[in-house]
């Protein structure tokens, strides 16, 4: 990256929420993947808004992340600029059955706040690994919910430093994607609307949804949870298994035996083993159902 640009990125932060080839697999809930040339702790929205602006108009490569929970970074490392949001968007606000949330928060914890407050329909969050920018970007689900269910208003900044705000209605929600993907927003704040509830139904609520991910899915180990997304008409992880793909191996990523929709690293996985092992599990669908998979996973970096 060219000096100028490191200067300038110098004058927006202060020296300590800057690293330098930062190792990517600590960022990541895959725990695999290279370096990337800067990585940026960005706490406040003056840091975000400044940095977005300045990137644009020089032309610098960036990319955002929260918790890392569905991104898997080349193990040639990241030739730009990282944006982690995280500590500084990460306050939790209570208001009647609104719930003010910066991006920087994980889903589980504000489901956990939902609890404490008796509110009733972040449920379904409270095992996703996710941040709440993340999420809401890529409208997360589980168990029949999803954020577009329960998010009334969204701030954000556009890629040229400008400020947004939309209602549920204008975030034109899908499967997975959002006028936020589209417009690369990068989120500050999401506003949930709750209803109120029962503390101990809500609490069983969760406490079932844990139970059927504890059986059913490998959280034992490293993963970007469902490595695909749901086809049309059909399941990936029934569509995987079905292919004879069980517990098949790339290196140290392996389809999990305990639930085909997940690619996990079973121990000393590269990016490169994780990225083959989808290739070939969607080959394989392919060829056997006539199904194109689409990666929930995004991949960055070069191969």
């Amino acid at each position: 990256m060219r000096a100028e640009i490191i200067a300038e990125i110098e004058r927006i932060l202060p020296e300590k929420q800057i690293l330098r080839q930062e190792p990517m697999k600590l960022h990541t809930t895959f725990r695999a993947g290279g370096r990337a040339e800067l990585f940026l702790e960005i706490k406040t929205d003056y840091e975000l808004q400044k940095l977005l602006t300045f990137f644009q108009e020089s032309g610098t490569k960036y990319f955002v992340v929260g918790n890392g929970s569905n991104l898997l970074v080349s193990d040639n490392g990241y030739d730009g600029a990282i944006l982690h949001i995280a500590e500084g968007f990460d306050n939790i606000a209570v208001a009647d059955e609104k719930i003010i949330v910066g991006a920087g928060a994980l889903l589980s914890r504000t489901a956990s706040a939902a609890l404490e407050h008796s509110l009733t329909g972040l449920e379904f969050a409270s095992g996703i690994p996710g941040s709440v920018g993340g999420g809401a970007v890529m409208n997360a689900g589980a168990y029949e919910g999803e954020m577009s269910q329960v998010i009334s208003r969204v701030k954000g900044i556009t890629p040229d430093g400008g400020r947004v705000e939309y209602s549920n209605q204008e975030l034109d929600f899908g499967y997975r994607k959002s006028l936020l993907k589209r417009e690369k927003i990068v989120v500050t704040e999401v506003e949930f609307q709750l209803a109120g509830g029962i503390r101990k139904e809500i609490s069983a609520k969760m406490a079932d949804f844990a139970e059927r991910r504890r059986v059913k899915q490998p959280l034992e180990y490293p993963s970007a949870g469902s490595t695909f997304k749901r086809p049309e008409g059909y399941f990936a992880g029934k569509l995987i298994m079905d292919a004879g793909m069980r517990g098949y191996c790339v290196g140290g990523a392996q389809v999990s035996e305990k639930h085909c929709g997940f690619i996990i690293n079973k121990g000393g996985a590269t990016a490169a083993d994780i990225r083959q092992l989808m290739k070939e599990v969607q080959n394989r669908v392919k060829e056997q159902f006539g199904v194109e998979l689409e990666p929930e996973v995004i991949y960055l970096g070069e191969e």
